[in-house]
């Protein structure tokens, strides 16, 4: 059974190891997201060429790859920052492509990028409270009230995210790894269920990789969870499955054990 959206001859380029296609046969809304034959070029460059891509509920999948394999483009056109050439991003039953990000935000999607991006001047509370989808304004606390629901939601996150003894800390004095920590619990603000994260443990210590290995963990049993990374070693503790992007496209898709093991994969990326 050909997946919607495709023609009868077409296959999908998203295939577990051995070449059955991944989704194949499922409809959209059974994918908390559903990619098909998504393509962008840049004047005469082919970043994401054809890309088909299927993401489970609840499921954490990492994508892995060369750099200039389309990985960071891949979150771009998932969040409406880079708008497709052709092809179709569904998240549940709503069609992205064309959308503007903020209302991509709001129908679920969350995106952390590589670089931290918190208010340094405002605290951990604050950070947390600005995310908050009917929190206080990043302008300071005009007509904003510290309601039951905002607190109890900033002090659940907080302890999620490792940090709740430093509520009132300025975000600025936290470290490297506490500030991706604080990045990841201002998307849990907004409950979205699909996130999507950039590197998340880049310049982590070995224990802040540990408990980041266990938050991401925890926060994928209700949501589905999109992690671009190259420590293969924390890839390991965290992926239900692995896609391999080389040249805009899925090279290749499955377990950890069985991707690594893919000669086509060791010689474009793990041999290197």
């Amino acid at each position: 059974m050909t997946p919607p959206n495709s023609t009868p001859n077409s296959t999908p380029n998203s295939t577990a190891i051995g070449g059955t296609p991944i989704g194949a046969g499922k409809r959209p809304t059974e994918f908390t997201l559903y990619i098909e034959d998504l393509t962008v070029k840049f004047g005469g460059f082919t970043a994401v060429d054809k890309l088909n891509l299927y993401v489970d509920r609840n499921e954490l999948r990492v994508v892995i790859g060369p750099n200039g394999a389309g990985k960071t483009t891949l979150l771009d056109l998932i969040c409406g920052r880079t708008k497709a050439t052709s092809g179709s991003i569904r998240f549940k039953d709503i069609e992205l492509t064309g959308m503007s990000e903020h209302r991509i935000v709001r129908a679920g999607v969350g995106r952390k990028f590589q670089t931290p991006s918190i208010y340094e001047s405002l605290s951990v509370r604050e950070n947390l409270e600005v995310s908050f989808p009917r929190g206080r304004s990043v302008f300071g606390a005009i007509a904003f009230r510290r309601t039951r629901d905002v607190v109890e939601r900033v002090e659940q996150v907080a302890e999620d995210i490792f940090l709740s003894e430093m509520l009132d800390r300025s975000a600025e004095l936290l470290s490297h790894g506490q500030k991706q920590w604080l990045e990841i619990g201002m998307l849990l603000m907004q409950e979205p269920e699909l996130m999507m994260l950039d590197e998340p443990v880049a310049g982590m210590s070995v224990s802040e990789r540990e408990k980041t290995a266990e938050l991401l963990n925890r926060i994928s049993r209700n949501r589905s969870v999109i992690v671009i990374e190259h420590d293969m070693e924390f890839v390991k503790h965290i992926a239900h499955k692995v896609t391999v992007l080389h040249q805009g496209k899925v090279l290749a898709e499955g377990p950890m054990d069985k991707v690594q093991a893919d000669p086509r994969v060791v010689e474009v990326y793990l041999g290197h």
